[in-house]
C-alpha cells in the first residue's frame, strides 16, 4: 500500500485484486502492544492471499508471506519465524525455536 492524499492505495504490483484475508488468534494478538511485540518488522504481503495465525507466534525482520500460509503453535509451545524467511503456501505447526548464539 501507499498513501495518496490521505487514502491507502493498493500496490499495482499485487497479483490478487483484493486485500489478503488475515486471521489472527485472540490471545496473543488481541491488544495492540502484544500484536506489535510479535513482529520484528511488518512482513511483506504483496503476494499473500490468506494467512491464519494461532497461538504463540513471532515473526523476525524481513519475513515474506506468499499464497496461503497457516501457522499454528501448539498450546504451551512457541513458533518463531526467523528473519528473512519466505513462506509460500505453507502450513507450520507444532513448535519452532531458533536461538542466536
Amino acid at each position: 500500500y501507499s498513501l495518496d492524499h490521505g487514502s491507502l492505495i493498493m500496490s499495482p504490483k499485487r497479483m490478487f485484486p483484493s486485500t489478503p484475508l488475515v486471521k489472527l488468534g485472540d490471545n496473543h494478538f488481541k491488544k495492540v502492544s502484544a500484536f506489535l511485540s510479535r513482529f520484528g518488522s511488518i512482513p511483506d504481503m504483496l503476494e499473500l492471499d490468506h494467512i491464519t495465525v494461532s497461538g504463540d507466534v513471532t515473526f523476525g525482520r524481513g519475513v515474506s508471506l506468499r499464497g496461503t500460509v497457516i501457522i499454528i503453535a501448539n498450546h504451551g509451545d512457541r513458533i518463531d519465524i526467523p528473519a528473512g524467511a519466505i513462506l509460500e503456501n505453507k502450513i507450520v505447526s507444532g513448535n519452532l525455536r531458533i536461538l542466536d548464539h
